[in-house]
């Protein structure tokens, strides 16, 4: 716990050996609060609720009465407003949720700073479990390579509707208020809303699945996504702490990305293993039927890939060009890593994008080499 600026309010419980609290952080102003195995940066503030294995970065936070679990990462400046439930979830700087909200496994980027940023909507759910009974449902709002630069159009999902997962959008979209969004739009810069389906009954077994292309390609690529970060955690997020507690500050976030990695190695595996029921049960035919058998017999070989995955370094060229490029920066802007990705010009942000595209796009290619059906 940091000497300086830190209070912690009557009614909280702080515990775990992972528990870092950097200076001017405020737990529980707003009612009692439970933090455990968390890492919380400067100026953080948990007004009140639950907190487990999550890390906090600079100045981001969360009203009263929140529900954070294992494996999230808010980076700086985000946050969100009361009875916020989150797992297994990234925000980008400065995404802001709003109140009575379910937003697990999911990963948002968007917009460039406090007035212009990505905004989810009070009473707003991504629905992350699906009636197959799985978990292969994480949804990529935004992307990784454009978003870690913050210079992209903000993405707005609005009140009282929800995400059904796993879905991919593109910057620039705006899901109409009480729209309940099942499609990908990767495109970005539409307006989405849609009706509410038509009445009806239909047969339904859980065992069953059709369709899963589209399932595991989002996967995949989400997958990718969460590579790339950690390459950019790696190279350039590295450069900006100062000292011990900012460096364990740093080892917590990476920690999140691992473990987000392996929940979405687990969450594939789980649905791999439930293929020969589909296969018996719905009996599918054609292409929908050599995709469920190959899934459920290549999936070792998938798995071992995509633990060989986290030494994919992308074009070293490209990345040594902007490390170049963001070291001119770094050196204006201090330690403070908002300012110096913010001070970068659109050829050294192209750099950036341009480098952890290619680890996006190799690694995804390679991981469908080995599904040639889809």
């Amino acid at each position: 716990i940091a000497a300086r600026g830190v209070v912690i309010h009557p009614g909280c419980r702080v515990s775990r050996k992972d528990t870092l609290i950097l200076e001017n952080a405020v737990i529980g102003a707003e009612g009692p609060a439970v933090v455990k195995d968390c890492q919380l940066g400067p100026g953080v503030e948990l007004r009140g609720g639950s907190f487990q294995r999550s890390t906090f970065l600079g100045k981001t936070s969360l009203g009263p009465a929140a529900h954070v679990r294992e494996g999230c990462l808010l980076e700086e400046e985000s946050g969100g407003g009361h009875c916020v439930g989150l797992k297994q979830t990234i925000l980008f700087p400065f995404v802001t949720l709003g109140s009575l909200i379910n937003f697990c496994d999911c990963l948002m980027a968007g917009g460039t700073g406090r007035k212009n940023h990505s905004e989810v909507g009070s009473s707003y759910i991504h629905f992350n479990f699906s009636p197959n009974a799985d978990k292969a449902t994480a949804s990529l709002i935004g992307d990784v390579p454009r978003g870690v630069t913050l210079r992209q159009p903000p993405i707005f999902l609005g009140g009282q509707g929800g995400l059904v997962g796993p879905v991919r959008l593109g910057y620039g979209t705006v899901i109409a208020a009480g729209t309940i969004w099942r499609a990908d739009f990767p495109a970005g810069g539409k307006l989405l809303f849609g009706g509410s389906p038509k009445a009806g009954s239909a047969a339904f077994d859980p065992t069953i699945y059709r369709g899963i292309g589209r399932k595991i390609a989002n996967n995949l690529t989400y997958l990718a996504n969460l590579f790339a970060l950690r390459r950019w955690y790696l190279h350039v997020r590295a450069l900006f702490p100062s000292g011990p507690l900012e460096e364990a500050l740093h080892r917590g976030a990476l920690e999140k990305l691992d473990l987000n990695l392996r929940e979405r190695v687990t969450r594939l595996g789980e649905l791999a293993a439930r293929m020969p029921a589909s296969l018996k049960t719905g009996k599918p035919a054609g292409e929908e039927a050599q995709r469920q058998r190959e899934l459920h017999a290549n999936w070792p070989r998938l798995e071992e890939e995509i633990a060989r995955a986290g030494e994919m370094e992308g074009d070293e060229a490209l990345r040594d060009l902007f490390l170049e490029k963001l070291s001119r920066e770094r050196q204006n802007a201090g330690r403070n890593y908002l300012a110096a990705v913010k001070a970068l010009d659109e050829e050294a942000a192209g750099t950036a994008a341009g480098w952890l595209q290619g680890i996006v796009a190799g690694l995804t290619k390679k991981l469908l080499a080995l599904l040639p059906s889809f």
